[in-house]
Formats: structure tokens, sequence, C-alpha cells
């Protein structure tokens, strides 16, 4: 039986596996408009998923790229699961392990819309403005509290970190090139909600 947030005036519920495809950039795109849930400590927070970014196998700026390792082998699994590490020591980020197990590959979750449990990541987030709390990967995992400590998670199936649906359909999908890379920086594998006021990067990338 689907687990269900009733905190909310939509309830989430969550999605299973096999309804969610096991390719990249179906699933970068499948996940904008599902809903990213957070419990800890009792508290529920959550965010809708406006800003995504693919990672294939075979590319140079995947961690993937040159094979497992201890740090990227949550990338190796089956579709569903977080990989999460620190960029540049300063911030980490969540991604999404995208194909079947033994490929290595993942989305980024780049950024959430806000949508229950604002009041609770201000707590630990006061320098940071509202609309800016999960505008971006790394304040994305900050304010979610996410670090190497939910690295493997099965998104699909975890009680602290999930991804559900309440319903709510897209509109329109845009993409663009990737943010802040040097390698294969041209792939437009960088997928977002059209309209959506919490997206980060340019401004000229948002467009659709």
């Amino acid at each position: 039986m689907a687990e269900v947030a009733r905190e909310l005036s939509k309830p989430i519920q969550r999605i299973a596996r096999g309804s969610m495809t096991p390719d990249t950039v179906g699933l970068a795109r499948a996940l904008l408009g599902k809903v990213l849930v957070r419990e800890f400590g009792g508290i529920m927070a959550a965010g809708r998923i406006v800003e995504t970014e693919a990672y294939l196998q075979h590319d140079p700026a995947c961690h993937a790229f040159r094979g497992m390792t201890p740090r990227n082998r949550s990338l190796f699994l089956e579709h569903g699961h977080a990989y999460v590490y620190l960029c540049y020591g300063t911030s980490y980020l969540l991604n999404v392990s995208s194909e079947a197990g033994g490929i290595g590959s993942g989305v980024l979750l780049r950024a959430l819309e806000p949508l229950y449990g604002t009041e609770h990541i201000q707590r630990h987030r006061r320098h940071v403005k509202s609309n800016d709390l999960m505008r971006g990967p790394g304040r994305l995992a900050a304010a979610l509290r996410v670090d190497r400590r939910h690295d493997g998670l099965d998104l699909f199936t975890d009680r602290q970190l999930w991804i559900g649906h309440d319903g709510h359909n897209i509109a329109s999908i845009g993409e663009s090139v990737r943010i802040g890379l040097s390698k294969a920086a041209d792939e437009r594998l960088r997928y977002f909600v059209v309209g959506s006021r919490y997206l980060s990067g340019p401004r000229k990338l948002n467009q659709a």
C-alpha cells in the first residue's frame, strides 16, 4: 500500500519503481513535477522538482565515466537510488541513479519549489531567502540536510528521503545546456519546468 503524506492539502503518494523509466533522459524529464520528501525528527519537508540534469554512462562529465569506485558506486545501482557527493569540499549534491543495475548514470536534482515545511528549514537556513532555499543543487541538499549518510538510499522505498507524486501536471518542459561544466558543456541535458520562479542558473537558460 502506498504511503501518503497526509499533512499536505494534496496527499503525496510514493512512486512505484516500475512506473518510472530506467532511462536517464527519460527519468530527468519524468521527475519534473514530482515531489521530494524529507522526514527527520518528526518533521516533514517537501518540494516539487522543477529542474534536473542528466549524466549519461559515456558522458565525460558523469562521475561514472571511468568506471565504478567506492565513491560513485551508488550511480550503478538500479534506477531510483540516491547518489550523494561533496562538491568542491563545500556542498553536497543529490542525484538519482537512472539506469538498470550495473550501468553508471544519474540525474542531478538542481532545484525544488518549496511545498511544505519551509518554516522548519528556515530555522537552520536563516541567512537564505525563502525563494532561494532550494534553488540550486547545493542549497537543495543543505535545506533538506542531505549528506553522504543518504548515499545509496532507495528513493522509492526509504522512509526518510523519498520521491512521490500529488497528481500535479507539468504544462511545459524546457531544456538547455548544463550549468557549470568544463566537459561536455554543450550537451543539452538540463531540463526544467518552464515559468517556474525557483530555477537556478542564468535567466537566458530558463527560456522555453
